[in-house]
């Protein structure tokens, strides 16, 4: 006889239980029907805003507890070259001094921890500039070089310094991306044919020290250029390891430096549409099995945006990944904190910010997504649901990930006004999850839960009136909400090989469900 364990996931008034309700979704799961090694690209890399704020203590405790709970191999970040790591100043006679110790004290971080640098080599030092043009509150100069041999040259020093360093093994493993969205004017004051100029002498440094060096771009904004880069570097013979570019949710623009913009966001499927796109197009070109990063996405591309910190954004993450997960390489999410300072340094706890992290190390709801699938198992197992994964461990558990996306109502409403207000969730609905084919044994089973007013610290946060400082209460009380406890726990016993639960979402829950095996007595 099938055990049946009967869940309800959301705290919902038992009085609305028995209203009339949409047919019941239902999951099917076979443990025994591999699909395949399940696609990791959603943990490849992650962003943080620049290279100094890395030397900070805060953000180094930040990215250390991203890394145990959500597995993030690889790190990105601008300002690598930037006046104030100290890389590159001139002698009085024009000769080049290189300086390297912080880049090496934030790198020997990074390493040990086991994250690796996705190396953004930008932006260009001050010695080098050959216009007085800058981007962000910390003025990063973004105008091509004015010698691009001693460009060439820095690069070349930079490479090889970092593999006498770390050794070769270690330096292959990481990735070369040439600059940071040369299509927008405010990141590159050049033409297209100076990056080209750029991207070309870059590549050359790199490939000098080591032709096993990855080095790619362009880097673009709103996946521009794609096109034209993959012809240029086929025509001239110019190295292309990799295809890299950019996209955001909202619906227009794509810069707000000091968040005085209002956005809107907008089709929840075009991120995933526009990554199959970028994708088709590597596949007819000359370099058809280039890899593809998206080396910044989010709901935004403006870091004073309330969506970042709304409990909306799990959902959304999850969607866009499910759809992307065989087309892009790695989905590198903007950023994973707040500590982050291209608009100054953060106003308030919660104002928007790219962050997965708040200032203070609030988990905000986005979090949880990467947390959740960080704990999928290896295998991923068929499923015709198109709104979950399903995954298998070597140890015989069973994960099953599944949520319910529905894009908010904004109306005429811009993001500001519309996340900037507490939104309860509503239109709960009835998901059946069968899982059969099971080893027999005992399970632990467990569930887990982000959604309104769960694992949700922005919803608490505006509860308690939106101060623009918490005190040390507040902030004990705000990771106190994000605990991540179980909402359910217990163990099964499994005969016949197949559980079923039934559980409620509502409109952007998302739910973690754990099978694990225990030891059989005597073992």
């Amino acid at each position: 006889m099938r055990l049946l364990v009967t869940l309800l996931l959301a705290a919902w008034p038992l009085g609305l239980a028995v209203r009339a309700q949409p047919t019941p979704r239902v999951i099917r799961v076979d443990a025994r029907q591999a699909k395949g090694p399940l696609s990791r690209s959603f943990e490849l890399c992650v962003g943080a805003g620049r290279a100094h704020e890395g030397l900070r203590a805060d953000w180094q405790r930040q990215l250390a507890r991203l890394k145990q709970e959500c597995g993030f191999r690889y790190l990105r970040f601008h300002g690598l070259l930037h006046d104030d790591m100290g890389v590159y100043q001139e002698d009085r006679a024009g000769r080049p001094v290189y300086n390297f110790q912080y880049i090496d004290q934030l790198y020997d971080y990074l390493l040990s921890i086991g994250v690796k640098p996705f190396v953004e080599l930008s932006f260009m030092p001050a010695a080098l500039r050959s216009t007085d043009k800058t981007v962000f509150w910390w003025r990063a100069n973004v105008s091509p070089p004015k010698d691009y041999a001693k460009w060439e040259a820095l690069v070349e020093a930079l490479v090889r310094h970092w593999e006498a360093r770390y050794g070769r093994r270690e330096v292959e493993s990481w990735y070369f991306e040439v600059w940071n969205e040369p299509n927008y004017p405010a990141f590159f004051s050049g033409t297209q044919a100076d990056y080209f100029c750029l991207y070309a002498a870059t590549a050359r440094a790199i490939k000098r020290v080591s032709a096993t060096y990855r080095v790619g771009g362009p880097a673009s904004s709103g996946v521009g250029w794609i096109d034209e880069t993959l012809s240029y570097c086929a025509h001239q013979q110019v190295p292309l390891d990799f295809v890299s570019t950019h996209d955001y949710g909202v619906r227009e623009g794509g810069l707000d430096e000091f968040g005085q913009g209002q956005q809107q966001l907008g089709d929840p499927n075009g991120i995933a549409r526009n990554v199959q796109a970028v994708r088709r197009k590597i596949e007819a070109s000359a370099r058809p099995q280039a890899e593809l990063h998206i080396t910044e996405w989010s709901t935004s591309y403006s870091s004073r945006d309330p969506v970042h910190d709304s409990y909306h954004s799990a959902a959304y993450l999850l969607n866009t990944l499910k759809q992307t997960e065989r087309a892009a390489t790695s989905m590198s999410y903007w950023t994973f904190t707040d500590i982050f300072e291209e608009a100054g340094p953060a106003p308030t706890p919660f104002h928007g910010g790219f962050g997965l992290l708040n200032l203070q190390g609030i988990r905000k709801p986005a979090y949880f997504a990467y947390k959740y699938l960080h704990q999928l198992g290896t295998t991923e197992l068929h499923n015709a649901d198109s709104a979950s994964w399903a995954t298998r461990d070597a140890q015989g558990g069973v994960q099953l990930l599944c949520w319910n996306f529905a894009p908010p109502a904004l109306g005429s409403s811009t993001d500001q006004v519309y996340f900037g207000q507490e939104h309860p969730a509503g239109n709960p609905r009835t998901v059946q999850l069968l899982i059969s084919h099971l080893a027999p044994g005992a399970y632990r089973c467990a569930a887990y839960k982000v959604g309104y007013d769960q694992n949700d610290a922005y919803s608490a946060y505006l509860r308690l009136g939106r101060p623009t400082e918490l005190t040390r209460q507040q902030v004990s009380t705000l990771a106190a909400a994000t605990a991540d406890q179980p909402l359910w726990q217990k163990t099964v016993q499994v005969s016949q090989g197949a559980v079923h639960e039934q559980v409620e979402l509502r409109d952007n829950d998302v739910v973690l469900l754990k099978l694990t095996p225990l030891p059989r007595a005597g073992k």
